[in-house]
């Protein structure tokens, strides 16, 4: 398929319905179809990896083509300067959530932007950082402990950012490296015990929302077997 007849097709099934709705959820409405998820992964099949593909595709500013140039890119051919340039696009928490958990994680470049991008002062791509290390925890099983360990300081320091989709990110990045490992959660959950003395409410919620799931006896349980 080319990126025109994708285009199209998108286009047909466009919900304006759907683009409302998602609005109420913090989606940036701005050249948004209104497309699930699961009819992007369909059409990701169809069209396979293509890597010039998602480069078009992510040139078209259309919400949803640049999801579907996250699902198709090959990570192999991903770029340090396409990285870059690609979080400067990032207007929205699912853009950046989809693109950092299904391409950029899977690059050999990830473990470095992770810390690199969560130092960056604009939402999303201060965001990115963190959706990063949090894809990181969940996907690449050959990363050792030492690589999350250095996350951990990262994260504590920038617990004081309140823009809600950044806070949430760093939450989300704690939450994953402490369910990780045992050793991982127990520094995790020394970690979450020093952020919560932080004089921030920011520090205070990720704090208290990482250290109640953490600390429960189901995660604990399941992170021993």
């Amino acid at each position: 398929m080319t990126c025109n007849e994708i285009l199209r097709e998108m286009k047909r099934h466009a919900n304006k319905a759907n683009v409302a709705g998602m609005a109420q959820f913090g989606i940036n409405p701005k050249g948004t179809l209104g497309l699930s998820m699961p009819f992007l992964r369909a059409l990701a099949k169809r069209t396979g990896t293509d890597h010039v593909l998602a480069q078009r595709l992510w040139r078209s500013g259309i919400h949803e083509a640049r999801i579907l140039a996250a699902l198709i890119d090959d990570p192999r051919r991903v770029t340090p300067a396409q990285m870059e340039r690609w979080i400067k696009d990032f207007d929205s928490w699912d853009v950046c959530d989809q693109v950092c958990g299904n391409l950029f994680d899977r690059t050999p470049y990830a473990r470095r932007k992770a810390a690199a991008w969560a130092r960056k002062k604009p939402e999303y791509q201060r965001r990115a950082g963190f959706a990063l290390m949090a894809a990181l925890a969940w996907h690449d099983k050959e990363a050792k402990d030492q690589v999350f360990l250095g996350y951990l300081p990262v994260i504590a320091r920038y617990a004081f950012d309140d823009r809600n989709f950044v806070k949430k990110a760093v939450n989300w990045a704690l939450r994953n490296i402490g369910k990780r490992n045992r050793a991982l959660n127990k520094a995790a959950i020394v970690c979450a015990r020093r952020i919560a003395k932080q004089d921030s409410r920011a520090a205070r919620w990720i704090a208290k929302d990482a250290l109640r799931e953490l600390t429960d006896p189901k995660t604990v349980a399941r992170i021993k077997r």
